[in-house]
């Protein structure tokens, strides 16, 4: 399991004992069979999420960390003059490459995924143990990641017989006000969208062999854009590029999970009422 960090805001109170969206991703990661957490961080954060964060999880599970660092490039390649942002979320991956040897998921730290899709991610990686490349992301049906206080953007997933075709980005996602669900596409055309369309929420399988195929993309990443002071390379781009070359294939591991995610302020009396509500359901600890 993978968790990728980069400020101190997954500290935010959400359960009912102060709970945060982290305890409860280790939580539901530990009940469904994950056995290393590895906490991807920045340098300059260590001492504030070990003392905070880190230091909480006195529990019988492998804790590991892992550093992005802007520095942290393949052989001859350097930081561009004026850079001062990391890489992406690949370059975030690729940070735990010397600490992963098993199959693992990666997370949004700041993201409740809710106990099934642990599970079912967990069923898949324990089935994919070697040396061979495997892929796989958690489905979420679009109308239950939206946010009744703005829009928002997803990634829809393309499926056919149940595995990543493509992921199409759309932005400003919302119900207009003719009530219709509509995104806005790469091209800048508005357009409608399925309720139950499914959409990535960053929730990936991998096995081990995928840090040579990150190094492969973001070593042709940098030959491209490296001299860019905000380019970002992401995990998606690294999946649609698998997908598209024939590389791999990746199974879409649909999920009834409940999503929490805290796009605006105003979205956290819902998130904390709905893990109130699991709570008393008894799916929680309080």
């Amino acid at each position: 399991m993978g968790s990728r960090y980069g400020g101190l805001k997954q500290l935010d109170a959400m359960g009912p004992s102060g709970q945060t969206m982290l305890d409860y991703a280790v939580l539901d990661a530990i009940r469904a069979g994950f056995g290393k957490i590895v906490f991807v961080i920045r340098r300059n954060f260590e001492d504030a999420f070990r003392e905070h964060i880190g230091g909480r999880f006195d529990v019988d599970i492998n804790i590991a960390y892992a550093f992005q660092s802007l520095d942290d490039l393949p052989g001859g390649f350097t930081v561009p003059e004026g850079r001062t942002k990391p890489w992406g979320t690949a370059h975030a991956v690729r940070a735990a490459r010397g600490v992963v040897r098993e199959p693992f998921a990666v997370i949004n730290a700041d993201d409740f995924y809710g106990r099934q899709a642990y599970e079912i991610m967990g069923k898949y990686l324990h089935g994919h143990e070697g040396d061979h490349l495997a892929l796989s992301t958690v489905g979420y049906h679009l109308d239950k990641t939206l946010s009744a206080h703005g829009s928002v953007n997803r990634g829809v997933c393309q499926i056919a017989d149940g595995k990543l075709v493509g992921v199409e980005e759309y932005t400003g996602i919302c119900e207009d006000a003719d009530g219709v669900l509509r995104g806005d596409a790469l091209n800048g055309e508005r357009l409608p969208l399925a309720h139950n369309s499914v959409v990535s929420l960053n929730f990936w399988g991998f096995t081990p062999a995928i840090f040579e195929s990150i190094e492969s993309y973001f070593i042709d990443f940098l030959k491209r854009r490296g001299a860019e002071q905000k380019s970002e390379c992401y995990i998606p781009s690294v999946v649609d590029h698998l997908i598209k070359t024939g590389q791999a294939e990746c199974p879409v591991l649909e999920t009834h999970s409940p999503w929490f995610g805290v796009t605006y302020p105003e979205d956290k009396p819902r998130v904390v009422a709905s893990i109130q509500a699991l709570t008393e359901a008894g799916e929680y600890p309080a």
